[in-house]
């Protein structure tokens, strides 16, 4: 499941700027022990340059904290997640607005009994209409390119 979001910077203004437009999937998973795992994808949907998104997702990412890349130790970047009557709010430090996840009931009871999920932020574009199989394709090629930061998210 997927939806897209536009997160903005806080500050006073006529109207919120736009930083980024996010696309976002969820799904359970096995981690490296088989252990099932909620997983949270985040990435921009297409439309502006590739450099200036990048800078721009990085910037997203360094404000949860420290992200690792595929080769690292996964991080716990804390409490950024809130379950809400069978929702999922992922909450960025510094921004105005939250995140309200694409959920099933599966993946949120997951998320609500594990208290965590793993955390994706991918550099590369990728459209929200984009199904299983894409995904799957766009994380094999973010994984061997080394495009792909990692974090555990934790509820509050």
């Amino acid at each position: 499941m997927s939806a897209a979001s536009t997160i903005t910077p806080p500050g006073p203004g006529p109207g919120p700027e736009p930083v980024i437009s996010l696309a976002s999937w969820t799904w359970p998973g096995p981690d490296q022990q088989g252990r099932s795992v909620a997983h949270i994808l985040l990435t921009h949907t297409p439309g502006a340059g590739r450099a200036e998104t990048e800078v721009r997702i990085r910037r997203l990412a360094g404000g949860l904290g420290v992200l690792a890349g595929r080769q690292d130790a996964i991080p716990d970047i804390g409490p950024c997640l809130q379950v809400i009557d069978g929702h999922v709010l992922l909450s960025f430090p510094g921004r105005r607005r939250q995140l309200w996840l694409p959920t099933r009931p599966a993946w949120t009871e997951l998320v609500a009994r594990s208290g965590e999920a793993v955390l994706l932020i991918g550099f590369d574009p990728l459209p929200q209409s984009a199904d299983a199989a894409r995904l799957g394709d766009y994380l094999d090629a973010a994984v061997a390119a080394d495009r792909l930061l990692f974090g555990v998210a934790r509820t509050r």
